[in-house]
């Protein structure tokens, strides 16, 4: 019989450039880096590299069928099961997995973090605490634009394209109306430091319970 405390599994979801990554530092950051299992969405994004480089522009990358949601649920009851997993590294500039994996070992609290993790119905009952990081439209793509052309090598037209074509309507379709399944909202994201003393106190708590 396994006498390990059950785990606990904490998501954050919001749009893209919402401010999920920075909520899930400063969780990371206060609880600390070795008391959890951190598992972001991201790194599910199916392999296109059997693709033609030209059908790459075709793919809509914010509809959750872009993602491998199936695995993702696969690692995340693993970490429930205290077993280690190996989360695929996304290549963002070629839009493929490359060949190395990054192992996460389990931990009492898994978190976890995306976009549309709110969406799947089956995903979400594996929450304990849901969060939503909800900031203004203007924000979120002004902080999209410098990350994709920054980090993921694209230029500032294909960034607003893209924004205009299928991050915004797949945002007021999936993104927007999962809100409603949270938990918390947190306004402005990490930077709302009386919403994550809250957040990390019922974190905390949970700890001490078995």
């Amino acid at each position: 019989m396994n006498d390990q405390p059950r785990s606990i599994t904490i998501a954050i979801a919001g749009g893209s450039g919402s401010g999920k990554t920075t909520v899930a530092r400063t969780i990371l950051d206060r609880i600390g880096e070795e008391n959890i299992a951190y598992l972001p969405h991201d790194s599910y994004y199916r392999d296109l590299s059997d693709l033609p480089q030209e059908q790459h522009a075709a793919i809509n990358f914010d509809h959750p069928d872009a993602l491998d949601t199936e695995l993702f649920m696969e690692h995340i009851a693993a970490l429930q099961r205290y077993e280690s997993i190996n989360v695929p590294i996304y290549d963002f500039s070629t839009d493929s997995r490359t060949e190395q994996v990054r192992v996460v070992q389990p931990q009492r609290i898994v978190l976890v973090e995306g976009i549309l993790i709110f969406t799947d119905a089956k995903l979400r009952e594996m929450f304990d605490v849901r969060i939503f990081v909800d900031t203004d439209d203007d924000v979120r793509f002004i902080r999209r634009l410098q990350r994709d052309v920054a980090d993921r090598g694209r230029t500032p037209e294909s960034v607003i394209d893209q924004w205009m074509s299928t991050v915004r309507p797949m945002h007021l379709e999936f993104v927007e109306p999962s809100k409603r399944y949270a938990h918390v909202i947190i306004p402005e994201g990490g930077m709302n430091s009386v919403a994550m003393e809250m957040v990390i106190a019922r974190i905390e708590a949970l700890r001490q319970k078995r």
